[in-house]
């Protein structure tokens, strides 16, 4: 996933009603940076800009997540979505039950609050608000080794040949079975993680 993905921010509510469900049978959530635009330097263009808010309306109808359309992406900003996955692969190493609360705070600052979650200040602010000391998460971030192990990330996303987000494996003994690619409601993934939760159980 990525947490400027707007699909993801979408399926957000699904993904922790998953989470929940796979908890209880003792499965836990790890979240994988997927790297939706990373490396950009340029402010959006007008047809980019168009294409994105498109794409957000369809999320907001498909899922009823909020967004806020008022002033979103102005004509300064720059959508590199890398800070904001380093800043989840950097809570999954400083506090791993931190990472998805995180996220979610991210997701909900970029989309509902318009806020620019590419800027380092931003998310050490989210962190410590998801309960990630602030000096601590600040120099995490900054650390080579936070920079490297982002882009381990997308390098094993790619790798896979994941090509959308959100993009929902499950992981068995070294095996992958993908739930989803892109996504789906509840009430569809809900049977298909039970299925394979109970397939553990009877091996």
């Amino acid at each position: 996933m990525d947490p400027m993905c707007s699909w993801c921010w979408g399926f957000a509510p699904v993904a922790s009603a998953l989470a929940e469900q796979a908890a209880a049978a003792g499965v836990s959530l790890h979240l994988v940076a997927g790297g939706l635009r990373t490396g950009q330097g340029a402010a959006l263009d007008a047809n980019t800009r168009r294409y994105i808010l498109e794409h957000w309306q369809a999320v907001h109808r498909a899922t009823g997540q909020p967004f806020r359309f008022d002033g979103a992406l102005p004509d300064d900003f720059i959508y590199d979505t890398e800070p904001a996955c380093r800043a989840m692969v950097v809570a999954r190493s400083l506090a791993p039950e931190l990472a998805w609360p995180l996220v979610r705070l991210i997701q909900h600052a970029f989309y509902a609050e318009g806020r620019n979650v590419t800027q380092a200040s931003v998310l050490v602010e989210l962190a410590e608000q998801a309960g990630i000391p602030r000096i601590e998460f600040a120099e995490a971030f900054d650390a080579a080794s936070s920079h490297e192990e982002t882009v381990a990330d997308f390098t094993w996303v790619q790798d896979l040949g994941i090509a959308g987000f959100p993009t929902l494996l499950a992981e068995r003994d070294g095996q992958l079975a993908l739930l989803t690619n892109g996504y789906q409601p509840l009430d569809e993934l809900a049977p298909l993680l039970c299925r394979w939760l109970e397939r553990g159980n009877h091996a």
